[in-house]
């Protein structure tokens, strides 16, 4: 049997897959690391894009924000964010005016022992770190008006800051496009009902919103148009390779370096097929990306991509964290009696919720192919009751569904949404 290593946790997870069966593995374009990482981010710092070098643009009496990814994305912040600050102090700005500013939009606040595995020690003893706070009106203040007519509103202290830098990764994203640049604003450090609006029913819905789209995504439009609104300074985006290694570096004004980054990470994400697939599986990324099953999501979505109708997927994700326990995706989950029952909620006029956005995508999907999860962190109960099979064993998931459909053919996505399939 061919033996294929899927991301899964930290360790990985090796499949053996039939001899006698059509198997196709899809994954991006394999990039090698920068030699010198540090080197490469220091260079884009001092050489950036549609905007003066760094040190340039920052005086000793500036005060700084810095935006970072929180812990449900690989972006590796303890080893890019320590050049970001050594620019900042050969600029002359002292720790004490620097404020780090975690992205978290709906998500939980990270423990310390999080951020410091995260960020270092060092950064974590030596400067302030924020932890944005979506729901405190008084951390908040008016930028911009968004499509709805609503008044979005940002972090304060961002605001506040007379310089406003963003970081983060770029990777293709199953309804925004393309994370990185403004998406650290919205819905990074927005406000509660902005996200809501942004990652909306109909939003969610619309054609455009999805894998690898920007222009004309509704969605990545808006996040654009409300970053620009808040007047970042310069931004920091990197684009990584399946070990976490980074392999690009962008940065300077935002929608310049952002498209740079597109353009580099579109070139080696995109993977035609010439037909879909009876069974597709898929990672969801490995750690930290498989840390639940709403993460995980993600990888169904990159597998619903290249499977036919009526097809199945069999997604592999830790989910140490859960389903989780935490933001309102477990209870829409938990209280529909369906897939079908979800989606009716969440389309009826009026609804409003958190974390709708990940069950209204994982619905969808359902209605197109049935999904498997193989999780070491949840039960089968938990997994039937977040309306997915459970899959205690790959091999005996695709063994038993080549059965019902004789002859099936077979994709893997090793690196799960790290790709992204499409029929050609």
């Amino acid at each position: 049997m061919p033996a294929v290593s899927l991301a899964y946790g930290r360790h990985g997870l090796t499949v053996n897959l039939p001899d006698d069966a059509p198997v196709t593995v899809i994954e991006p374009r394999y990039v090698p690391g920068l030699p010198d990482e540090a080197a490469a981010v220091r260079q884009a710092l001092r050489a950036p894009l549609s905007t003066p070098p760094l040190v340039e643009l920052v005086r000793p009496a500036d005060t700084v924000a810095i935006v970072f990814s929180d812990i449900t994305r690989p972006m590796p912040n303890d080893r890019v964010l320590p050049v970001l600050l050594e620019e900042l102090a050969r600029a002359g700005v002292p720790d004490r005016q620097v404020l780090l500013i975690n992205a978290l939009a709906t998500h939980r606040p990270q423990t310390e022992g999080e951020l410091r595995r995260m960020l270092g020690d060092d950064i974590v003893d030596r400067y302030r770190i924020l932890q944005h706070n979506a729901w405190d009106d008084a951390g908040l203040v008016p930028v911009a008006t968004n499509r709805s007519g609503r008044t979005v509103r940002v972090n304060r202290a961002y605001m506040e800051a007379s310089v406003r830098i963003l970081t983060g990764f770029i990777e293709p994203h199953f309804f925004a496009g393309f994370s990185g640049g403004p998406k650290a604003v919205l819905p990074g450090i927005a406000d509660i009902e902005a996200i809501l609006d942004n990652h909306g029913p109909a939003m969610i819905a619309h054609p455009q919103a999805t894998w690898a789209v920007t222009e004309g995504n509704p969605i990545w439009e808006e996040m654009r148009d409300v970053a620009r609104a808040t007047a970042p300074t310069f931004i920091l985006n990197v684009a990584l390779n399946r070990e976490r290694r980074v392999t690009a570096v962008f940065a300077g004004e935002m929608e310049t370096a952002h498209r740079a980054g597109v353009a580099f990470v579109r070139e080696h994400a995109m993977q035609p097929v010439p037909e879909p697939f009876d069974i597709v599986i898929t990672s969801n990324s490995g750690y930290p990306l498989d840390l639940n099953l709403y993460q995980a999501v993600k990888g169904m979505s990159a597998a619903a991509q290249i499977v036919r109708p009526g097809g199945d997927i069999i997604v592999v994700a830790e989910c140490w964290d859960g389903i989780p326990d935490h933001g309102e995706y477990k209870r829409l989950l938990w209280e529909a009696a369906s897939l079908e029952d979800l989606l009716a909620r969440i389309l009826a006029p009026g609804f409003r919720c958190p974390d709708s956005w990940e069950a209204q995508i994982q619905a969808q999907i359902g209605r197109r192919a049935r999904v498997h999860v193989y999780a070491d962190g949840l039960t089968d109960e938990e997994l039937r009751r977040a309306h997915v099979l459970p899959c205690r064993s790959v091999e005996e998931t695709v063994a038993r569904l080549r059965r019902e459909h004789p002859g099936g053919t077979i994709a893997v996505l090793p690196d799960g949404p790290q790709t992204v399939p499409y029929v050609r």
